[in-house]
C-alpha cells in the first residue's frame, strides 16, 4: 500500500514508494557501507579465493568454469569487479582508492587458505590424469588417463590464463591424424617418429622435455614447423619468440606460456643456455614484483622448448645434452606452399591431429609404468616415454634419439674451441693432470687467437671445463676435479684420461703429463704436490 501526506490544504495525497536503487539500505539511520565495503561484499558472493603455490592470490568463480583469476591486471578480477559494482549500483564508478582497500582485503582472504596448484595449460590431478586446458570461454578441457580421453565441460583441476594463450580445437577422430601431420612437415620417418613421441611426452607436466631443435639450412620451413608444433601443443598468436635480453625478459616469456620457441637462434649466451637447461628440469626465479605488488614473488615453472636454428655446433654444451634435434629437409620448389596455404591446411587437420596425439598418449599412459631400461641416459624420463612408444607403435625412436644426441654433443664440442683444444690435449697425453690455471696456459687456440668464448682466467677455465664434462665424456675424455695437491696450498687439480685407456698408476708417468707422479682417481694413492 502507498504511503499518504496531507497536502497544504490538509487533504490526503498518495506518495510514491522510493524507487530501487540497488543500494544495501540504511540501518537504523546509519551512514551507507563504503564503496570498498561493497566491492568486497560483490566479490566474496561470487568468488572464491586461493593462493597458488608460488604464492599469488586468485578468484574464482563460484558459478562458472575452473579458472583462477589474477585479482590484478588487465584480465584481472580489479576490471571485472569495477564493472559489476557500475553495473549493480546504477552507474556508480567506485574510485580507485576503493578497489585497491578491496583487492587488498580479498588478498587477506585469499592467503587464509593452504595453497592450491594452479596449472598453466597443462596438468594433472591425485589420480595421476593428465588435463589439457582448451582455453575457451567456458572452460573446457581434454583429460587423458590409461583408459582413455574425453573432452570434460570442466576442468577437474585450475588452470590460469594469459594473453599469450589461445584457443586449442576440441581434439576429434577423424582418421589418421598422425599420417596428416607428417603431409605439412618435410622430415624422413625417423625425424617425424621423434616429433611425435615429443609432442605425446610435451602434456606430461611432471618430467623434463628435451628442448625440441629444428636444424636445416635456409628454405627448409625451419620457422614455420616449429609454430606449428608449438600450436599443437599450447597455442598462441605468438608461438615464435626472440630471444630475450635478460633473465627478466626470460621470465615474462615463460610465465606466460606452457610451450615456446626461440626462433633463428645463431648464438646463444651463457646465461642464456644456463636458464634454459634449468627450464628443461624445472626452474624457480625469485625477484621483486615482476607481475604483483608482493614485496618478493617466485617464478617457479618447467617449460616445454622449441628452437630453430642453422648450426647446432653453435649451442652451449651443458645445453647440448639436453637437445632433440631433428633435421629438416630441402623443399623441392614444386612442392613449396605458401604460408597462407599451410596455416588453412593445418587448422583443417589441427582436431584429427590432435585427436590420434591424445589416444597415442593414452595408450603411452598405460604401458609406462612397466617400462624399465637397461642403462638410463640422461632426460631418461623421456628416454623411458620414448621406448613407451616403441612397444606401442613399433617404431626405434629411443634407439635414432640416443644416436642423435651423440651427434648432437660432437657437433657442440667441435663448436666449441676451448672444448676442442682440451680434447686434443688429451688425445696426445693419455692422461693429463694439473690445475686449471696450467690447463689454460697450456692449451692454444687454433690460429693462436683467443675466440670470445675462450676463458679468460682459471676460475672460467675450470668452470668450463666442469661444464663441458658430460660433452668430453662423448668424445672419450673423462673429468675428475675431486682431487687436491698434497702441497699446503691445496689446489684443486684437474684429472683428464682417454677413456679408452687401461686402468693402472704407470699409465701417466709414460704420457709427458705436467704431474709426473699423477695417477688417476681410485687407486688408492694421493695427488700429487705442486713442486
Amino acid at each position: 500500500m502507498n504511503e499518504t501526506a496531507k497536502s497544504v490544504n490538509g487533504t490526503a495525497r498518495p506518495v510514491a514508494p522510493p524507487k530501487p536503487t540497488g543500494r544495501p539500505a540504511d540501518g537504523d539511520g546509519g551512514k551507507k557501507p563504503s564503496a570498498a565495503v561493497r566491492l568486497v561484499a560483490l566479490a566474496r558472493e561470487r568468488y572464491r579465493f586461493v593462493m597458488s603455490t608460488d604464492g599469488r592470490p586468485y578468484a574464482v568463480a563460484v558459478d562458472g568454469p575452473n579458472i583462477a583469476l589474477p585479482l590484478r591486471g588487465r584480465s584481472g578480477l580489479r576490471q571485472r569487479l569495477a564493472r559489476l559494482y557500475a553495473d549493480t549500483f546504477d552507474g556508480d564508478v567506485a574510485s580507485q582508492s576503493a578497489l585497491a582497500d578491496a583487492m587488498a582485503v580479498l588478498e587477506g582472504i585469499a592467503e587464509s587458505e593452504d595453497p592450491v596448484p594452479v596449472h598453466l595449460r597443462v596438468g594433472h590431478d591425485d589420480a595421476g590424469t593428465l588435463v589439457v586446458d582448451l582455453g575457451t570461454a567456458d572452460g573446457r578441457a581434454v583429460t587423458v588417463s590409461a583408459g582413455g580421453w574425453h573432452v570434460v565441460e570442466r576442468s577437474p583441476v585450475l588452470f590460469r590464463r594469459s594473453g599469450a594463450m589461445a584457443p586449442m580445437p576440441a581434439p576429434a577422430l577423424l582418421g589418421d591424424g598422425l599420417s596428416m601431420l607428417h603431409s605439412l612437415l618435410n622430415m624422413d620417418e625417423s625425424a617425424f617418429r621423434q616429433l611425435v613421441a615429443w609432442l605425446v611426452a610435451a602434456w606430461m607436466p611432471t618430467i623434463p622435455h628435451p628442448v625440441l631443435t629444428f636444424k636445416g639450412e635456409q628454405g627448409t620451413g625451419k620457422s614455420k614447423t616449429a609454430q606449428m608444433v608449438v600450436n599443437l601443443v599450447d597455442p598462441s598468436p605468438a608461438a615464435k619468440r626472440s630471444q630475450p635480453r635478460d633473465v627478466k625478459a626470460w621470465s615474462t616469456q615463460a610465465f606466460s606460456s606452457w610451450a615456446l620457441c626461440l626462433d633463428n637462434v645463431s648464438t646463444l649466451p651463457q646465461w642464456l643456455s644456463d636458464t634454459l637447461c634449468k627450464a628443461v628440469t624445472g626452474d624457480g626465479i625469485v625477484d621483486r614484483a615482476l607481475y604483483t605488488d608482493d614485496d618478493v614473488v617466485v617464478l617457479s615453472f618447467r617449460r616445454v622448448l622449441a628452437m630453430t636454428t642453422i648450426d647446432a655446433g653453435a649451442l652451449a654444451g651443458d645445453l647440448a645434452e639436453r637437445l632433440l634435434m631433428l633435421e629438416l629437409r630441402l623443399i623441392d620448389p614444386e612442392r613449396r606452399r605458401t604460408e597462407e596455404e599451410l596455416d588453412t591446411a593445418f587448422e583443417a587437420v589441427r582436431p584429427a591431429v590432435l585427436g590420434s596425439l591424445f589416444d597415442l598418449l593414452a595408450t603411452v599412459l598405460a604401458v609406462l609404468p612397466n617400462v624399465k631400461l637397461e642403462t638410463l641416459p640422461r632426460m631418461a624420463d623421456f628416454a623411458r616415454v620414448l621406448a613407451a612408444v616403441d612397444q606401442v607403435m613399433d617404431w626405434n625412436t629411443l634407439d635414432d634419439y640416443l644416436a642423435t644426441s651423440a651427434n648432437v654433443a660432437g657437433d657442440a664440442l667441435e663448436g666449441d674451441p676451448f672444448g676442442s683444444a682440451v680434447v686434443a690435449l688429451v688425445e696426445q697425453s693419455g692422461t693429463w693432470t694439473g690445475t686449471a690455471a696450467q690447463l689454460l696456459e697450456q692449451v692454444q687456440p687454433p690460429g693462436g687467437i683467443r675466440p670470445p668464448s675462450w676463458p679468460k682466467d682459471a676460475t672460467r677455465a675450470g668452470g668450463k671445463v666442469r661444464r663441458l664434462a658430460p660433452l668430453l665424456r662423448t668424445a672419450g675424455v673423462t673429468v675428475d676435479d675431486t682431487q687436491r695437491s698434497r702441497d699446503r696450498h691445496r689446489h684443486k687439480l684437474l684429472i683428464l684420461t682417454r677413456s679408452d685407456l687401461p686402468e693402472g698408476p704407470a699409465y701417466a708417468s709414460d704420457q709427458g703429463s705436467l704431474w709426473p707422479n699423477a695417477t688417476p682417481p681410485g687407486h688408492g694413492h694421493r695427488p700429487p704436490d705442486l713442486h
